[in-house]
């Protein structure tokens, strides 16, 4: 609960302990923490999680992270409730917040909440100052606000908050177009460069090729997963990315 309280000051003002544990935001509204204390498989925590599982998964930082294990995906069980707080209950609040913002040759829609705008343009700063390939990469983009669900499910994905940005798509791995292997294990794929994930990461963005449902194109504003995200110190040895 800390690092979401460390990450929106100016939404989240403090917690609850104890058996009804709560976020409290600033208005005063609170979200129990761990509403939904009975084990369910992953399937389940993706469609019904609360605050609790949301944090559940330590995000892994810096370039040598592990090969993500099965279903190990921190950042992709999302509590809709919060998010829908933070960013917006429907397309036309999100469109409330939005700006645009320059991009390589596109213009994105992006929200000012959290300062989402402005932690995107120091990204896209940094990588304007790179050369060659990687440069180019950095600035080719898929969009960011896209009101949408995530294929197949009724969740909504994070860009329908416009807090998320997918870039580099010619150099980008999808899970899903891939087959399963002999064990029904989806092999990881990656050719997505560190230089620009680590850049992300500075500012406050996790990137989705630290999951095992891996999207290498995709990043998120998730500050409060990278203040806990844990070390390749903290890491068994392994294959790492």
């Amino acid at each position: 609960m800390s690092c979401l309280l460390q990450a929106y000051p100016e939404q989240l003002c403090s917690g609850r302990g104890g058996t009804d544990a709560a976020l409290i935001w600033c208005d005063g509204t609170e979200m129990l923490w761990d509403s939904q204390p009975e084990a369910r498989d992953f399937e389940e925590l993706l469609e019904h999680p609360d605050l609790a599982d949301m944090m559940a998964m330590s995000y892994p930082l810096g370039p040598d992270a592990p090969i993500p294990a099965e279903n190990e995906d921190p950042g992709r069980v999302r509590y809709a409730p919060f998010f829908a707080k933070m960013y917006g209950e429907s397309k036309a609040d999100v469109k409330m917040t939005l700006t645009k913002i320059p991009w390589g040759e596109k213009t994105l829609r992006v929200t000012t909440t959290n300062g989402v705008d402005t932690k995107l343009a120091e990204v896209r700063e940094e990588i304007e100052a790179l050369s060659g390939d990687l440069k180019k990469t950095g600035l080719s983009t898929a969009g960011a606000f896209n009101w949408r669900e995530v294929r197949g499910t009724d969740r909504l994905s994070s860009h329908s908050y416009a807090m998320a940005i997918d870039v580099g798509v010619e150099v980008s791995d999808f899970w899903n177009w891939n087959k399963p292997d002999k064990n029904g294990l989806y092999p990881y794929k990656n050719r997505f460069p560190a230089e620009i994930v680590a850049l992300f990461e500075a500012h406050g963005f996790i990137w989705g090729g630290k999951w095992y449902h891996y999207d290498t194109m995709h990043f998120e504003y998730r500050p409060d997963l990278l203040l806990c995200g844990r070390t390749p110190n903290d890491d068994a040895a392994g294959k790492t990315l």
